[in-house]
C-alpha cells in the first residue's frame, strides 16, 4: 500500500523556528483556542519546537537534519505527544521517526525514537543506479508470485536513509507494482542497499486480511444518507462525508501514489433510502455492509479514543466494493484514503465486506497516521495485530445480534473450501496452522499475518484471561507458554492501553520487546505504576514469552 506523504520539513535553524513560532503563536491565542483549556496542537507543535533545539544532541538531530510533524496527541491533564517524521539531506530516513512528550505547562519531558543511531553517511550519492534497483525490486515480485503472470509491471525508486536495519545506510526504497491474470492488483515495497544493490528487507504494499439497509452479514441496520434532488446517495454527512460506491468489478493501475486509472467509486443511489436485500444478487447488499462498517469504525474511535476520522481530522474516507473478479481480499491505501473490497471467489472466500474486516483494515488507516509501524518483521506482526485487536474490538462496540462480538478473524467470509471456521483465532493463534502463539527469536521471519498471532495472544489474554471458556456462545481455550494463570482486565482496557501505545509510544521499528515496553507505559499512564492493570500487562507478556 503506497504511503506517499507531501509533507514540508522544517530545518533546525533558529530562525526559521522563530518564525513558525510566532505564526503558531497567533494561532494559539485566538478565541477558538481560548475555548479548551488544554494546550491546542499548535501551541503543542510550538512548545516541541522549541524542544527540539534544547534536545537536538539528545535527539539525535543535527543541521543536515530536517523534521515535519506527524500527529500530535494532547491528554486530558494538557501532557503533549508530537510525532515527527526526520529527513537527511531532504532524503527520507527510514526509522527516524520520534516521538516527543512535554508537560502540561510544554516542558520537555522525554522522547520515543525508533532508531537511536546516529544519522549520518559518508555520501548520499548512490552507486547503485536507480534503473538497477527497479530491476531488482521488479524481480523480487516475480519471486514472490512464481507461475503467475504479472501484467503491467512498474517499479519507481526512491531514495531513503535506511534506520531500520542496523547502521543507517542509503539504500532505494522500491514499490514494485502488477496486475495479476486477473487484473488484481500485487503490490511489493522492496528496500535495496544503494551502494552494493543487496537487497536489505522487502514486504507487501497491500495490507490485507484478508437510511436502512438490508446487509450480508449484519442484517438490517441504520444507515445515514444524503439526499439529492429526489434521490438518496450512500454518503453520510454526519461522518465526513464518508461513502460507498460501486466499482464495476474494475481495478486500479498505479505506480507508487500515481494512477494512471483507478476503478470507479459511483456512489450508490436510492428511490427510497431502504438498500439491499441481503443477497449477493443485489449490488447495493455488499455496500450496506461496507457502509455499516465505516460507521461503526468511525463511532468506536470518536466514542471511546475522541479520535475523529481515521486520520483524527474529522475527514471521511470512502469504500469501493465489487472490485476486481472473485477477488479475495480487501485493502485499505492511503493514497486514495478509501478501503476496497474484493467480492471473492464464493469457494474459499465470500464478499470481504464484513464488520471485523472492515475494521482491521481502517485501523492500518489509523496506524499509518501514527505509528506507522513498518510492515515488515516483528514491526509488521504488530501493525497486522492492530488491526486485528481494534478490529475485534469494533465488532463488539457494534454489539450487533446477526455478528455479535468474538475472538475470530473474518469468521463470517470463510467458506466451506476455506477449511477452517475463521481466518484467524486470537485466543490461540496457532489454530490456523501457521500463526505463533508465543515469541521466539525467529518470530519476525515469519509472514507478519502470522507474526501477529504473538500480540493477538497478548490481546486476547490481557481481555479475558487463559483457559477454558465460552463467551457470547464460542469456545475459547487458551494457553500459556509459561504456565501461569492469567486474569483478564476486559476488552474496554484492552483497547485503551493499546490504543494509546500505538498512539502515544510505538514507532516505526518497535518490536515485540518495545510493545511491551510501550502497553506498560501506556498502563502506567491510564490506570498507575503498579496497578491491576499494569501488572496484568505484563503477565500477558510474560504469558506469551515477551519478557
Amino acid at each position: 500500500m503506497s504511503r506517499t506523504r507531501h509533507i514540508r520539513g522544517s530545518r533546525l535553524a533558529t530562525a526559521g523556528i522563530a518564525a513558525t513560532t510566532a505564526t503558531l503563536l497567533a494561532a494559539a491565542l485566538s478565541p477558538a483556542a481560548q475555548a479548551d483549556a488544554r494546550p491546542t496542537r499548535a501551541t503543542a507543535i510550538e512548545n516541541a519546537a522549541s524542544a527540539l533545539v534544547a534536545q537536538a544532541a539528545n535527539l539525535g538531530l543535527t543541521s543536515a537534519q530536517g523534521t515535519s510533524v506527524k500527529d500530535v496527541v494532547v491528554d486530558k491533564d494538557g501532557t503533549q505527544h508530537v510525532r515527527y517524521d526526520r529527513t537527511y539531506h531532504q532524503i527520507p530516513v527510514l526509522g527516524g521517526d520520534f516521538v516527543v512528550h512535554l508537560a502540561p505547562d510544554g516542558a520537555y519531558r522525554s522522547a520515543n525514537r525508533a532508531t537511536k543511531s546516529a544519522i549520518s553517511l559518508p555520501t548520499v550519492t548512490p552507486t547503485v543506479s536507480a534503473p538497477k534497483a527497479a530491476d531488482l525490486a521488479a524481480n523480487a515480485l516475480r519471486a514472490v508470485n512464481l507461475g503467475e503472470t504479472l501484467k503491467k509491471l512498474t517499479a519507481k525508486p526512491q531514495l531513503v536513509v535506511d534506520a531500520l536495519h542496523g547502521a543507517p545506510k542509503l539504500a532505494w526504497r522500491t514499490n514494485a507494482v502488477a496486475k495479476d491474470s486477473l487484473g488484481n492488483p500485487v503490490v511489493r515495497t522492496v528496500l535495496t542497499d544503494a551502494q552494493t544493490g543487496a537487497q536489505i528487507d522487502a514486504w507487501d504494499s497491500i495490507e490485507t486480511a484478508t437510511g436502512d439497509g438490508k446487509s450480508l452479514y449484519g442484517g438490517t441496520v441504520p444507515l445515514e444518507t444524503t439526499l439529492s434532488g429526489s434521490t438518496y446517495q450512500l454518503k453520510d454527512p454526519t461522518r465526513g462525508n464518508t461513502y460507498t460506491g460501486d466499482a464495476a468489478n474494475k481495478t486500479d493501475l498505479c505506480i507508487l501514489s500515481i494512477c494512471f486509472s483507478r476503478a470507479p467509486s459511483t456512489v450508490f443511489t436510492d428511490a427510497d433510502n431502504h438498500w439491499g436485500t441481503g443477497t449477493t444478487a443485489d449490488r447495493a447488499s455488499a455496500a450496506v455492509d461496507a457502509q455499516y462498517g465505516t460507521n461503526e469504525t468511525w463511532d468506536y474511535y470518536k466514542n471511546v479514543h475522541g479520535r475523529t476520522g481515521i486520520a483524527g481530522d474529522g475527514k471521511g474516507s470512502y469504500n469501493r466494493v465489487h472490485y476486481g473478479n472473485n477477488y479475495n481480499n480487501a485493502f485499505w491505501d492511503d493514497s486514495c484514503f478509501c478501503m476496497t473490497y474484493g467480492d471473492g471467489d464464493g469457494t474459499t472466500l465470500g464478499p470481504l465486506v464484513a464488520l471485523d474486516v472492515a475494521g482491521h483494515e481502517m485501523s492500518h488507516g489509523v496506524t499509518s497516521s501514527t505509528a506507522g509501524l513498518t510492515y515488515s518483521g516483528e514491526s509488521g506482526g504488530l501493525n497486522e495485530a492492530t488491526s486485528d485487536i481494534l478490529g475485534t474490538l469494533v465488532e463488539w462496540y457494534a454489539s450487533n445480534p446477526s455478528d455479535p462480538g468474538d475472538y475470530l478473524i473474518g469468521e463470517k467470509i470463510v467458506r466451506s473450501g476455506f477449511g477452517a471456521a475463521a481466518l484467524r483465532f486470537m485466543d490461540k493463534p496457532s489454530r490456523d496452522g501457521n500463526s505463533a502463539d508465543y515469541w521466539s527469536s525467529s518470530v519476525g521471519n515469519l509472514d507478519v499475518h502470522y507474526s501477529s498471532g504473538v500480540a493477538n495472544h497478548f490481546a486476547y489474554l490481557l481481555a479475558e484471561g487463559s483457559g477454558a471458556k465460552t463467551i457470547n456462545g464460542v469456545s475459547y481455550n487458551s494457553p500459556t507458554y509459561n504456565g501461569s494463570t492469567v486474569t483478564g482486565i476486559g476488552r474496554d482496557k484492552l483497547g485503551k492501553i493499546w490504543y494509546r501505545a500505538l498512539t502515544v509510544y510505538m514507532t516505526s521499528s518497535t518490536n515485540y520487546a518495545g510493545a511491551r515496553t510501550a502497553t506498560l507505559n501506556a498502563a502506567k499512564d491510564l490506570y498507575g505504576n503498579g496497578s491491576t492493570e499494569y501488572n496484568a500487562v505484563a503477565a500477558a507478556w510474560s504469558a506469551v514469552n515477551v519478557n
